[in-house]
């Protein structure tokens, strides 16, 4: 079994059903479709909590995510298992990822981004500095039951 751990405002999405995947760097191991995935809110940390009772992974596929500062959006294009997404794809993608301007606010003056997509370029210039081009995962699950 996989573990994977969220930041705090993830959880709600997580844990209301609107959050149902995650993307993340390469590493030996993730999970596999048809196996228990354990999803939890400050891993490795006193505050750890177990957010839903362990789903199904549904998916497991390659994604490549590019970003570029000549872009409101931020997000310059995303290719899940070989294929690009298109612009209104891409805005889906960003909010099934938890970055629904609605339910998250990752401006700097507090304010509202101006789409999901934007949301989400804000989030990764901030975890992942300098990093352009990013390939990883794309894991999916559904609830149990």
């Amino acid at each position: 079994m996989v573990a994977y751990s969220f930041k705090p405002y993830f959880t709600p999405q997580i844990e209301d059903l609107t959050k149902c995947q995650t993307v993340r760097a390469d590493r030996p191991r993730h999970a596999r479709p048809g196996e228990a995935v354990q999803l939890f809110q400050g891993m490795r940390t006193r505050h750890c909590r177990r957010i839903v009772v362990d789903p199904i992974c549904t998916a497991n596929l390659p994604v490549q995510i590019k970003l570029s500062d000549l872009l409101d959006e931020l997000i310059a294009s995303i290719v899940v298992n070989g294929i690009q997404l298109h612009r209104e794809e891409v805005e889906e993608f960003a909010c099934k990822d938890g970055f629904h301007p609605d339910r998250l606010r990752l401006m700097h003056d507090g304010g509202r981004a101006k789409s999901a997509r934007q949301n989400m370029g804000i989030f990764w210039q901030r975890h992942h500095p300098g990093v352009a081009d990013f390939s990883g995962r794309l894991i999916l699950w559904k609830p149990v039951g």
